[in-house]
């Protein structure tokens, strides 16, 4: 009777401690479902005042915004992990973004956006991406990374001559804007254009020293060649480009030419008159002799229907004299002139358009008349020189001798004489 009465008490304590595991587990439940979007939206979503809205993170979520931004599938705790009670005590800790896009952080960590920014209250990811309640995709024209925007979200800090001081940057943004990928983005509308994540990437922007960098001497070719494949490639045909792949760190990259963030179009005129001294950077010999043809003299005046360095030579596919398909080559020299003087001859483009009078072996004619003219001039000045400094002392020494001289005694024969007589 006493083991019966026994087994009857220990059932009921199972009972009961079954029902309040289920009612604890039912309370839990309810709970974290009481800590959904909804839930905590209910409390978040207020007009915060100014000091709070000045905060770099409000604790203020806009509903609307919320529930349109690519974060609006998951629940506030799927960031915010550590609430799952309230009130939040103790105060949630910062949410750490690359629990998500561990990807993107691990290349943001290593660019110069890390090494830079030191504000660990303020993500760095909000400065490009924005409100984080409100992160919208990169497709969107409302998001501050949408292409279109892109340029201006950046400039917020390329742009801002403060930070340029402190951190030694260049106001590219202003650069940018009146170049023409700027130009085809904010006046053409192009998607296509180039925007600063084109060139510098997205999350893992490196130096211009760093050998992994998208913009490194080496790689500027490949990510111009991004978009412009067909330059690219006629590049890596040409001597600059077999000179750059030989690994010759000197040999000129699509900057060299075109410049980094003020890119112009090639058929403005502004352009095409300095690029001949663009070339003389490094052809500097080529560029003196150039400078004493017609061609020369007719580009320094500012006429831009001339022929300069690109107009024989080409563009990007530069080769030399001796290959057969280059431009400057002996046999097709009469199709290359013949560009702007219709019906050449053989006898026209014998025309020498480098002429240096100081090379005996390349113009030998050209270095002896030019020593024979100037012989004749310093001749002719010594001799015209000479004849002057004589002049000049014969002068001298007839002034004084006609100082010396007595002056004139007066006649003898006066006029009060002549009348007395």
């Amino acid at each position: 009777m006493r083991l019966r009465r026994t087994s009857t008490l220990g059932f009921l304590g199972c009972l009961v401690a079954a029902l309040a595991c289920a009612l604890l587990g039912f309370a839990s439940a309810r709970a974290e479902e009481a800590l959904g979007s909804e839930e905590c939206l209910a409390c978040h979503d207020a007009e915060p005042t100014a000091e709070q809205a000045a905060e770099p993170v409000s604790l203020f979520v806009n509903a609307a915004q919320f529930h349109d931004s690519v974060h609006s599938a998951f629940d506030c705790t799927g960031c915010h992990s550590d609430v799952q009670t309230f009130p939040h005590e103790p105060a949630p800790r910062k949410v750490a973004c690359d629990t998500c896009h561990a990807e993107p952080a691990s290349a943001h960590h290593q660019s110069v956006h890390a090494k830079a920014w030191q504000n660990e209250a303020h993500p760095a990811c909000l400065e490009c991406h924005g409100n984080p309640h409100g992160i919208l995709p990169a497709t969107d024209r409302r998001a501050p990374v949408y292409p279109l925007s892109l340029p201006r979200t950046c400039g917020r800090c390329h742009g801002d001559e403060e930070l340029a001081k402190r951190w030694g940057i260049a106001d590219v943004y202003g650069l940018y804007i009146d170049s023409i990928h700027g130009f085809a983005l904010t006046r053409g509308g192009l998607l296509v254009a180039a925007t600063c994540s084109s060139c510098h990437g997205a999350h893992r922007i490196l130096g211009t020293r760093d050998p992994e960098s998208r913009i490194h001497r080496d790689r500027v070719p490949a990510t111009c060649g991004s978009c412009h494949a067909g330059i690219e490639a006629r590049y890596a045909e040409g001597v600059h480009g077999k000179a750059m792949h030989a690994g010759n760190g000197g040999a000129p990259v699509c900057t060299d030419c075109h410049t980094v963030h003020q890119i112009t179009r090639v058929e403005a005129a502004t352009w095409q008159i300095k690029t001949v001294a663009t070339c003389g950077t490094c052809h500097e010999a080529r560029l003196h002799t150039y400078r004493s043809t017609f061609h020369g003299q007719v580009s320094a005046l500012g006429f831009v229907e001339t022929a300069r360095c690109w107009s024989c030579h080409g563009s990007h596919e530069i080769l030399p004299a001796s290959d057969p398909r280059s431009s400057v080559a002996p046999q097709n020299l009469v199709r290359t002139c013949g560009q702007c003087h219709p019906g050449v001859t053989e006898g026209f483009v014998s025309y020498q358009p480098h002429p240096d009078p100081h090379d005996r072996e390349l113009n030998p004619g050209l270095y002896y008349a030019a020593l024979f003219m100037n012989g004749l001039l310093l001749s002719v000045l010594l001799f015209f020189g000479m004849h002057s400094i004589l002049w000049l002392v014969r002068s001298w020494f007839g002034r004084r001798g006609r100082r010396a001289a007595p002056p004139p005694e007066p006649p003898d024969d006066s006029p009060r004489e002549q009348a007395e007589t």
